[in-house]
């Protein structure tokens, strides 16, 4: 009973005090979306990351005097293998033409002789190969007559899984500059709430009202000032990605070959209440300050 009355009073708060709630809001819902912004971020390096981990890959540059006999030797021993699901052979010439591909306005590179690149056997490893399997098996080949040399991409998914800790380390230290900014927000504006309110305040205290009974509306209002902010941030964000999901996935699926991800349904939940959690605590301590005046 104490808690429904607090909610119709920090309902008839917000109703008194719209102006300045109202900006609150708005500032907090800016520094939701730039939280979720950096979340949605994260998301997708991850998806990147799954998906290229997930899709082993193992390029072998073949000798230019390398023999047909030992290729065909070599992809037949590749093919024996259970980790490996297909075997394609690339020409120096299919080689140039991918290169050109991707950079069709480049006039130097189409200067550049058709045996510049190696020739080269693509293999596409199962979704289930270890990084340690991987490296064993690029060792065994790299023995085989013929073979230049064996990539694992070690090096690229090194960078990728650096880049993906950067990411989630930035996006923790926005969500903290968050959590600071809606204390701050939150604090002042209940603050300035129970200013303005202090006339009841004492009606109330003069009527044997305890400090919790008064407290308890603007822990809430201070809940709701969170919780809503990040509630139209999240929104927000939702329409903008469902906006610019056709234009999004067009060129990531064409360059990473990865569709755009939104945040998943408990990393929403987990936003939403951070929000509220923080509004609370933030307007409870501004509250408790004011009052012990």
């Amino acid at each position: 009973m104490d808690w429904k009355n607090a909610v119709v009073r920090a309902r008839r708060g917000f109703r008194d005090e719209k102006r300045l709630y109202f900006v609150a809001i708005s500032s907090l819902t800016v520094a939701f979306v730039c939280l979720g912004g950096a979340l949605v971020g994260v998301a997708n390096l991850g998806a990147l990351a799954e998906r290229w981990g997930q899709s082993g890959r193992l390029t072998v540059y073949l000798e230019d005097d390398a023999r047909e006999q030992d290729i065909a030797q070599l992809r037949m021993v590749l093919e024996s293998l259970d980790e490996i699901r297909h075997v394609d052979a690339v020409t120096p010439d299919q080689a140039r033409a991918e290169l050109l591909s991707e950079f069709d306005n480049d006039a130097d590179l189409r200067n550049l002789p058709a045996n510049l690149l190696p020739a080269s056997l693509e293999l596409t490893l199962a979704p289930s190969t270890s990084q340690q399997r991987t490296a064993a098996i690029a060792a065994r080949v790299g023995q085989f007559r013929g073979v230049e040399s064996v990539d694992t991409y070690r090096n690229f998914f090194a960078q990728l899984d650096r880049l993906l800790a950067t990411g989630r380390g930035l996006a923790l230290a926005i969500a903290l500059l968050v959590g600071f900014c809606v204390l701050a927000v939150v604090s002042n504006t209940i603050r300035l709430s129970v200013a303005r309110r202090q006339r009841e305040i004492e009606v109330l205290k003069l009527c044997g009202a305890t400090d919790a009974f008064i407290r308890r509306p603007f822990v809430v209002e201070g809940v709701l000032q969170a919780f809503l902010a990040a509630f139209i941030a999240v929104t927000t964000l939702a329409v903008g990605f469902i906006a610019m999901r056709p234009q999004l996935d067009s060129t990531l699926a064409a360059l990473l070959g990865i569709h755009v991800v939104f945040l998943s349904p408990p990393v929403l939940v987990s936003m939403l209440a951070f929000g509220a959690i923080v509004g609370g605590v933030g307007s409870f301590f501004s509250v408790r300050r004011y009052l012990a005046v």
